[in-house]
């Protein structure tokens, strides 16, 4: 599935579909849910408005980010148009991304871990670090991996 990379809003049900994905594979691989919920349009924007982040990209050789909800563009500084436009890379360093490479392709193996701890960057360059990150594979209704998706809870900006 690829993303549809339209911001989620009332009019577009926060993107339900997307969500679900999210979700679901969530729920696959950590055997609990990401948080409780009551309809899948309730689901869909309190994963928009959640109050941890949540980021998602594609399978492309370079993956594209397709999902932020609002937290995650506060922590990189970005509004939905610029983070679903860039390639996921470049929310890491130059210097770590073999690091952030090596993470996603522990995730790949193993479905999910939940003990990521890493530095970010943001548009405007800041430094943040995040705290056990869960990140998990995206994967479709046939089994598929789809992507890749990440939620944390705990970062801090460094000082510059």
């Amino acid at each position: 599935m690829l993303f549809s990379r339209i911001e989620p809003d009332p009019d577009n049900q926060f993107l339900p579909i997307e969500a679900r994905l999210i979700l679901d594979s969530y729920q696959h691989f950590l055997g609990k849910p990401c948080f409780e919920s009551v309809s899948l349009i309730n689901t869909a924007q309190m994963l928009y408005e959640a109050p941890f982040a949540v980021v998602a990209h594609d399978t492309q050789a370079d993956p594209i980010f397709g999902y932020a909800n609002r937290m995650a563009q506060n922590a990189f500084e970005m509004n939905w148009a610029e983070i679903t436009s860039i390639p996921s890379r470049q929310s890491a360093e130059p210097v770590l991304q073999d690091e952030r490479q090596a993470l996603l392709q522990r995730v790949q193996q193993f479905g999910f871990i939940d003990d990521y701890s890493g530095i970010r960057i943001s548009k405007t360059g800041k430094r943040f670090w995040i705290r056990n990150a869960t990140v998990w594979n995206l994967i479709d209704v046939n089994g598929v991996r789809v992507g890749q998706a990440a939620r944390f809870d705990c970062w801090d900006y460094l000082p510059a």
